[in-house]
């Protein structure tokens, strides 16, 4: 499996519930706006594998733009830059989840509304840096790695793109945000498993394709069925995250970025 050859300064980001509301053409059709996901900010720890969603390709574009390390500057300000560094010219941009969950320490819910820019930049942020919100992260949520997106894969062939599923899509980012602040585990693995409902429904091609060959929805059901929850990484496998409060074989867990070690 491919991996960056050097994990370097820039944090990794890690992208629990609420994924692909970032996207505008989903957020335009919420019925009940905003939506949100969380993203967490990641201490460059492991070197994550490529395609497997952790952002490694934003990741590259802010180390070639910043030499290798987060500027002291205004950190909205540098989303923006990243953002416009990263989709110059691209047919299809990335969400600016990936950018905030890069230069954003800490855990944060990012609000979506199309009404607002479009839809490409979140109308809110609220964040939380508190390191023992950080170290109960770091316990009760488990990686394992699954593999990376396979060459030719597209998530986005078949969109089912139902406005009352959106809605649920956006919901399951505030409750996923809400579990973490009062660490709870159950319903922290509640609202990861309802986004895989959410994700299933809305644009299938995140866990079956034509070029996956690894059975994601059965390996899936397998944790989602023994512990409180899971959810992967991202569109076409990764790595799954599961939610344990007790050790897992085969995994390994991460470590937060907070406030103070900006």
């Amino acid at each position: 499996m491919d991996r960056e050859s050097s994990s370097g300064e820039i944090p990794y980001r890690m992208a629990l519930a609420g994924g692909w509301i970032d996207q505008p053409f989903v957020s335009r059709l919420n019925p009940a706006p905003p939506g949100a996901m969380v993203v967490v900010s990641l201490q460059p720890t492991d070197a994550f594998m490529e395609r497997a969603g952790m952002a490694t390709g934003t990741r590259k574009v802010a180390r070639r733009l910043w030499n290798g390390k987060l500027p002291m500057r205004n950190r909205w300000e540098l989303v923006r830059e990243l953002y416009a560094a990263e989709n110059q010219g691209g047919a299809e941009p990335s969400g600016s989840q990936d950018m905030i969950g890069l230069i954003y320490p800490g855990v944060n819910r990012l609000d979506y509304d199309a009404a607002h820019e479009g839809g490409v930049f979140p109308r809110h942020i609220e964040s939380n840096q508190d390191p023992e919100i950080a170290s109960w992260i770091e316990k009760v949520v488990h990686l394992l790695p699954v593999g990376p997106r396979p060459a030719g894969y597209h998530p986005l062939g078949i969109k089912n793109l139902q406005p009352q599923w959106i809605r649920r899509l956006g919901q399951t980012g505030r409750d996923c945000y809400e579990a973490i602040i009062h660490r709870n585990p159950q319903a922290l693995g509640a609202s990861m498993n309802e986004c895989m409902k959410c994700w299933e429904k809305l644009l299938p091609g995140t866990v079956r394709h034509p070029t996956i060959h690894q059975d994601l929805v059965g390996l899936l059901r397998k944790y989602q069925s023994s512990y409180p929850g899971a959810m992967y990484s991202g569109c076409g496998g990764g790595y799954l995250y599961i939610v344990s409060e007790t050790p897992i074989s085969g995994t390994w867990n991460i470590r937060v970025r907070t406030a103070e070690e900006w």
